[in-house]
């Protein structure tokens, strides 16, 4: 178990500077883009033209390449339950009267939420999409909640929001990196945008994982050595659709994400190369001999994945998803 009073003790040192962090990682509500910025605007007289390109890029979008999008809004839409589950991390005070970490929740959430509003909308539009379906979906992720194996512990969590928000910028520019090579520019500006945002969130999570590691080194890098131990599970790992039990979707989206190159196992990998390396964690000095060990195990953690994910072959069976119309 770890040592709740200490970890409360580091997040008040952070916490004094969490202005700075909305400065510096957020962006102001007036200047940061919105939905309707890259949605038809129904006023418009290019209206109908615009909701015809829309749909005919959609109906020609390869199938786990539109599945993954959907898949990937969902996952945005569930944000309540990341909010929630963030606000009850220790050293998060709800009530505080000071700036501090609650208002970078609240921030971060309020950013991430334009998110799936801007993905769903077009969605909606697009006219591919079983929308009761994918808001049966959407319901049951909240509704059955997640453990991402985190605790409450802001340490193993930091590790989590950093490992997450890079995933998700991977996952939302490659899917706008597809769009715009067959012509779809509209979907690419969304995904483009969304990914900005999600790089960074990605920025700010490893920068609070850095100040600790300036702070309480062991215990960081121990909190990383646990996370990478259980493996970093999606926050959709529940994923269900309508007449299923939880998480029995998720497996089959992973495997459409994976057949059409959005999001690999290799990017896994990669992802924790970078973490590694931005957190400089080879030269982290003034460890006890139990964080000199998981220090250790870390850097050769990599070489061991990829043997492993060498190995693995995905599926070439397409899953028939409820979300999509026939």
């Amino acid at each position: 178990m770890y040592q709740t009073l200490v970890r409360k003790e580091v997040m008040g040192i952070l916490g004094k500077e969490v202005s700075s962090f909305l400065d510096k990682f957020l962006t102001p509500i007036e200047k940061i883009w919105q939905p309707s910025d890259y949605l038809p605007d129904p006023s418009s007289e290019d209206f109908k033209h615009d909701l015809e390109e829309i749909q005919t890029f959609a109906r020609e979008m390869p199938y786990d390449l539109f599945v993954t999008l959907i898949g990937d809004c969902i996952t945005e839409e569930a944000l309540p339950s990341y909010e929630s589950w963030l606000m009850g991390v220790d050293g998060i005070d709800q009530e505080e009267k000071e700036i501090g970490w609650a208002n970078w929740v609240r921030a971060w959430t309020a950013e991430e939420n334009r998110h799936g509003d801007l993905l769903g909308k077009y969605l909606y539009l697009c006219g591919r999409v079983n929308m009761r379906e994918v808001e049966i979906t959407t319901q049951y992720l909240i509704n059955d909640g997640f453990d991402l194996g985190t605790s409450m512990d802001p340490y193993r969590n930091f590790v989590y929001t950093s490992f997450q928000e890079t995933a998700t910028n991977i996952s939302h520019r490659r899917v706008g990196t597809l769009a715009k090579q067959s012509g779809n520019g509209k979907l690419a500006k969304m995904c483009g945008v969304i990914a900005a945002d999600e790089a960074r969130h990605a920025k700010a999570y490893k920068h609070f994982v850095a100040k600790i590691l300036e702070i309480d080194p062991s215990e960081m890098i121990l909190a990383f050595e646990d996370m990478m131990r259980k493996k970093i599970v999606m926050p959709a790992h529940m994923m269900r659709q309508s007449g299923q039990k939880a998480g029995e979707l998720w497996g089959h989206f992973s495997d459409a994400a994976q057949r059409c190159m959005v999001y690999t196992g290799q990017d896994y990998i990669n992802i924790l190369k970078d973490l590694l390396d931005e957190w400089k964690i080879e030269h982290v000095k003034g460890l006890n001999e139990k964080a000199e060990k998981a220090q250790e195990y870390l850097m050769k953690l990599p070489a061991r994945l990829q043997k492993i994910t060498d190995r693995i072959s995905t599926p070439d069976l397409q899953f028939q998803f409820n979300w999509v119309k026939s």
